[in-house]
């Protein structure tokens, strides 16, 4: 009889530990997150990090989706400025400088500047480009046509 009692005991304990240990399961989907990482349907376990919805990671920009940079272009002082971010980048020797605010001999006549968008937060790459495409003092030109 005491044995019974035990042998009972002994199962109803049991069950209570598989009953506590699966409800700290959880389900999405195909996997079952256990804390530590998940567990797939084919039980191999993946140690993996949690990841934000709604995009990519940022290791791995979405297919077709590139951010855009927007920057005043001044042609006169071949100067770019990142509204946004609050950033001049400006020419000093052969180097290019980036900056908060400007040298104060440059700082007095910006002139006219022209919006560029770009997919790159260092706009001073495709500068040869925009020297050509902008030359100092056409703006004036190109809006009175």
């Amino acid at each position: 009889m005491k044995h019974n009692i035990i042998i009972n005991l002994l199962i109803s304990l049991i069950c209570v530990f598989f009953i506590f240990s699966f409800s700290a399961f959880k389900t999405a989907g195909e996997e079952i997150d256990i804390g530590w990482g998940t567990v797939s349907k084919d039980s191999h376990p993946i140690i993996s990090k949690k990841v934000r919805k709604g995009g990519p990671p940022p290791h791995a920009p979405a297919h077709g989706y590139r951010a855009k940079y927007t920057y005043r272009y001044y042609p006169s002082a071949c100067i770019y400025f990142d509204a946004s971010r609050k950033t001049y980048f400006y020419l000093e020797g052969n180097n290019w400088r980036m900056s908060l605010s400007l040298p104060q001999e440059t700082r007095l006549q910006l002139g006219d500047y022209v919006i560029i968008e770009m997919e790159t937060d260092k706009p001073y790459t495709r500068f040869k480009e925009h020297k050509c495409k902008y030359p100092p003092g056409q703006l004036k030109k190109k809006k009175k046509k």
